[in-house]
């Protein structure tokens, strides 16, 4: 056997050049954006054959989409990070802030979300199916959540709470940061989720650390299960 397919077939090497293959096509979309890069110019940021990277990724849509798909993990692991030590990120409008944070100081993840419709559903189009009602899933478990024990305003259905909030925040992430201060454009989003969406109910905070605890167990069902159907290493 061959020094070449030994590599291939060992599962940490291979594991470690899809990390270098990954980090190098990040690198090389952030500077250069989507429409520029090609898999040859991947291949020679790392030194490698072409054919190698096409041994992980067989297209050059397959490979940006697993750069986009991991930018998404980062972001939702920041996210249950910051749950695990503040239980009152659990708190919507808290969680808004957090998540709205994590995206935009990641400038790939925010330019993939903000170029055009097409780009997205290219990198979104991916063979894992179950991908948007996973997410959708979670959403809606947490929100319902927030709704039982009353961190919810109750004049309205939770799937429209739902859908407003996403409109809210996808909106924040398209409009331009006053002044660039984007710590201040995460708090008006924190305000406006607060008083738009929650009500105020005095909440032991043992509760809190409950609603926090289970949140983190929705993301990190949904981290291993995005990781998984991702085959990122």
């Amino acid at each position: 056997m061959s020094t070449n397919a030994e590599r291939v077939r060992d599962p940490q090497q291979r594991a470690e050049r899809a990390t270098r293959i990954l980090d190098t096509a990040a690198d090389l979309l952030l500077r250069h954006g989507y429409r520029r890069v090609t898999m040859d110019d991947v291949a020679d940021g790392i030194g490698i054959g072409k054919g190698t990277v096409y041994l992980h990724w067989k297209t050059r849509e397959q490979l940006f989409a697993a750069v986009f798909a991991r930018e998404v993990l980062y972001a939702m692991d920041e996210l249950r990070q910051a749950l695990r030590q503040d239980h009152r990120v659990c708190l919507l409008h808290n969680f808004a802030r957090v998540y709205f944070l994590a995206i935009t100081n990641r400038p790939l993840l925010h330019g993939f979300l903000l170029d055009d419709p097409h780009l997205l559903g290219k990198l979104t189009s991916s063979p894992d199916a179950d991908r948007d009602e996973r997410h959708a899933n979670v959403a809606r478990d947490y929100l319902g959540l927030l709704a039982e024990h009353g961190l919810l305003r109750d004049d309205l259905p939770v799937d429209e709470i739902g859908y407003a909030y996403q409109a809210t925040f996808e909106g924040f992430l398209r409009a331009e940061a006053p002044s660039g201060d984007l710590e201040r454009h995460a708090d008006l989003l924190a305000r406006t989720v607060q008083r738009a969406f929650e009500s105020e109910p005095a909440i032991p905070d043992a509760t809190l650390r409950d609603i926090a605890t289970a949140t983190v167990a929705l993301f990190t069902g949904l981290i291993d299960a995005d990781r998984a159907a991702s085959g990122l290493p």
